[in-house]
């Protein structure tokens, strides 16, 4: 699946489940990113990282119910749940605004490539 099928994805949950039923502005969406990243920072400084080593047996298998409490119980709230949360709102805020974020990523990682060791920066 390509980048940009996931953000159309992303969007239609969002509007589905309610998310751009109210006017919103661009700066309230991009500090809901900012947020999630707060959230990521404070998992990791609590050390809450998701360890790979509890797996459903058959993720297609699981019934909504098992899948969500396995999911609560071993991905909920963990560093890298928190940064899929971030991606994910900056796919929907990308693709309401018709935004094409895997030709644009694509464009810049190109760019990056052209840049001196560290961008010329000291970090």
């Amino acid at each position: 699946m390509t980048i940009s099928r996931i953000a159309k994805l992303v969007h239609e949950n969002a509007k589905n489940k309610g998310f751009w039923d109210r006017p919103s502005n661009t700066g309230e969406k991009l500090m809901l990113i900012v947020s999630e990243i707060g959230e990521a920072m404070e998992s990791d400084r609590k050390g809450i990282h998701y360890t790979g080593t509890v797996e459903p047996i058959n993720d297609e298998v699981l019934d909504e119910v098992k899948w969500e409490l396995w999911f609560k119980n071993t991905v909920k709230d963990t560093f890298e749940d928190e940064l899929a949360d971030a991606v994910i709102r900056i796919f929907d805020l990308c693709e309401s605004k018709g935004i094409d974020i895997e030709w644009h990523i694509k464009k810049k990682m190109r760019y990056n490539s052209t840049r001196p060791h560290m961008h010329g920066k000291k970090y």
